[in-house]
């Protein structure tokens, strides 16, 4: 089974005294190592779809599983444990704690989760190398 699998998933919101389907149906497939863009008009779903990826909405009908994970069936403790546990996200609005470098932000989840040891600091290096040099003991700006 794909890492990510979305299926039949509906969405929609209330606008005031009208109902606006942000998705209806959708389904798709990501294998492992493969890259996704998602793109469209302003307003065609894809926050949405990210969203309930990512398990922070959840979805109206169909299936959201993540690592065989059906995200649609967790209660919010659970969900943010597998979130914690599973899910890295990277927001437009980035959502860092600005006084810790962006090595400590990385490990804060593992800290959350009781794992201080070299496993994790060796998790931290391997992230930090992927971001790049710029990244290491770097302190994130507050946005203004």
């Amino acid at each position: 089974m794909a890492p990510l699998v979305i299926e039949d998933v509906r969405k929609s919101f209330r606008q005031g005294d009208r109902q606006v389907s942000a998705l209806a149906g959708v389904s798709l497939e990501v294998q492992a190592g493969q890259f996704l863009a998602i793109m469209g008009a302003s307003g065609s779903g894809k926050s949405t779809l990210l969203h309930l990826m990512a398990g922070l909405t959840q979805a109206d009908g169909g299936r959201v599983l993540v690592d065989g994970t059906d995200l649609t069936v967790l209660n919010d403790r659970d969900l943010t444990l597998f979130r914690r546990r599973k899910i890295g996200l990277v927001f437009q609005a980035f959502n860092l704690i600005p006084t810790l470098t962006a090595e400590e932000n990385l490990a804060l989840p593992l800290m959350l989760e009781g794992r201080n040891g070299d496993q994790s600091k060796a998790r931290v290096e391997s992230l930090l190398t992927s971001l790049g040099p710029f990244a290491s003991g770097a302190r994130i700006a507050p946005t203004p």
